[in-house]
């Protein structure tokens, strides 16, 4: 039986609505009937050209669902089981998972390349980002599953699969943050609320967040932010104006823009650490002059899926969830059906909005 999914024909080209005949799970397999989806910035990188993957494809990649069926040899997961989709598992034997690096797993992204499924007119279909999420329902390979935590609903559980593990994995494993250190973040979308709340759980004593939307205060005074800046040319003065001129400890780009990030350093104080979170295009060019990185000793840093192990962090996720430390349906500004995403995209390239929830 045919399912519905937003499929890419081809990068530049718009999403179309269409049936997708998936086959059953073979050995190694499970097969994921889909709760929700959020729909990311790496996915309208995707559709662009920004980021590569092959076309035809199933985009979407952060998602949460029940599982339908498993093939052979799947022993941690079973048919009726909630399921958070990972979209980048760690093979276990390549040079960056013998140094406990998963998330730079060198094999992580293989499936892509795959064919998983057809469209109902017989054309090969590639997974995404591994996941497919775009979909009411998927085939992954069994490590991209992992269970749905006790106390965790379903449907908000999507958004562990990228966004809050982006964004908290930056602020407590790439930028360490430390209880009292100030903490600016950039960019108010779904990875930047994610942030937000773990520097709030970290113990930030000031947190700025800073966006193109004076729209998004509210929002992101809500996730933790004790201070809003609208982006502008003086938005590294402002941040030094809230710090008595000093700059903040910490500064996270969600942005990916070569403006943004060079602001994001000039924000930091003197030996202060700026994250960089946001995928940009090759052709953003970020410089520094020798003496500058020389005088203010600043640390500047790439972060990967929030440098995170999403096997040992979900369940400390799901504690912050239960506590009511972190609110993951906060983030959702907008909850739609496939036909929605492409105005999601357009929403996120005009700066509006958190997260977008697709709710199957």
């Amino acid at each position: 039986m045919a399912v519905r999914a937003a499929v890419l024909p081809a990068v530049g080209s718009p999403l179309e609505i269409t049936g997708i005949d998936l086959p059953d799970p073979g050995p190694g397999q499970v097969r994921v009937r889909l709760a929700a989806a959020g729909v990311c910035h790496s996915d309208l990188s995707l559709s662009d050209g920004t980021m590569r993957v092959p076309v035809p494809a199933v985009l979407g990649h952060e998602g949460a669902g029940t599982v339908l069926a498993v093939g052979e040899g799947v022993t941690h997961v079973a048919p009726g089981d909630g399921v958070v989709l990972n979209w980048a598992p760690s093979c276990g034997n390549c040079h960056a998972c013998s140094l406990g690096e998963v998330w730079l797993c060198a094999n992580a992204l293989g499936g892509a390349a795959d064919v998983y499924a057809r469209t109902t007119g017989g054309t090969d279909l590639h997974p995404g980002l591994n996941v497919a999420t775009f979909a009411e329902e998927t085939v992954v390979a069994a490590a991209c599953v992992l269970p749905v935590p006790d106390g965790v609903p379903l449907t908000d559980a999507a958004l562990l699969g990228c966004a809050v593990l982006t964004g908290y994995g930056a602020v407590h494993h790439s930028a360490r943050v430390r209880p009292g250190e100030t903490v600016a973040v950039f960019g108010v979308g779904g990875v930047g609320l994610a942030a937000l709340q773990a520097a709030r759980i970290a113990g930030a004593s000031k947190i700025v967040a800073v966006d193109v939307s004076a729209e998004k205060e509210e929002l992101a005074r809500t996730a933790g932010a004790t201070d809003y800046v609208v982006a502008s040319d003086t938005t590294a003065r402002e941040i030094r104006g809230l710090t008595g001129k000093q700059g903040v400890d910490v500064a996270v780009e969600c942005v990916g823009r070569a403006v943004t990030i060079r602001t994001a350093w000039d924000s930091t104080r003197r030996g202060g650490r700026t994250t960089v979170v946001g995928i940009g295009g090759k052709d953003q060019q970020v410089t520094f002059n020798a003496l500058e990185i020389f005088h203010w000793g600043r640390t500047l840093s790439g972060c990967v899926y929030g440098n995170c192990d999403p096997a040992a962090d979900l369940p400390v996720l799901a504690e912050h969830i239960r506590a009511g430390r972190l609110d993951l349906s906060a983030m959702v500004t907008e909850r739609i059906s496939l036909e929605g995403i492409p105005a999601a995209f357009e929403n996120m390239l005009a700066g509006k909005g958190g997260r977008a929830l697709v709710v199957f």
